[in-house]
């Protein structure tokens, strides 16, 4: 049984050097994103980008992972922070997404380091995005913030 589907529609015009693209989602979250080669590749200019709503849904789905690991063992976050960096890149000249580093920030009371750090390692598990993107490409660094 499926748990969830949900989808994204792009509308691009052109070719791919001057072209345009807009992204939207269906769930009316956020409606048309703009985005284009050079937005892609060279500055954003205010637009978006594949590799950063894939940055996107990395971060909040490890958030959300790293939530339920902590609420499972009672230690329910104050905050998390969760920051991810997609890295695109040509490989055998076919530009490729080759890494995704997170970076998690937490605050949860009454919870050590190694606490954390084992609950940021099973969300890593847990967290289907970090399945999607699995092998060598990601990495996480976590740091639980003093209360």
């Amino acid at each position: 049984m499926t748990i969830a589907e949900r989808t994204a529609e792009t509308v691009w015009v052109g070719p791919l050097a001057s072209g345009r693209g807009a992204v939207r989602a269906n769930s009316g979250a956020f409606d048309s994103l703009a985005v284009t080669w050079s937005a892609r590749t060279e500055r954003p200019g205010g637009m978006t980008s594949p590799e950063e709503l894939a940055a996107a849904a990395h971060s909040s789905c490890f958030a959300m992972a790293l939530s339920l690991r902590l609420g499972e063992r009672r230690t329910a976050p104050e905050r998390l922070t969760v920051s991810a960096t997609i890295v695109l890149d040509e490989v055998d000249g076919v530009p490729t997404i080759v890494s995704s580093a997170l970076q998690v920030r937490g605050r949860v009371p009454d919870l050590d380091a190694a606490g954390f750090q084992s609950a940021v390692d099973e969300a890593a598990v847990l967290c289907p995005v970090s399945r999607l993107f699995a092998g060598d490409k990601i990495s996480v660094t976590a740091e639980l913030e003093k209360t």
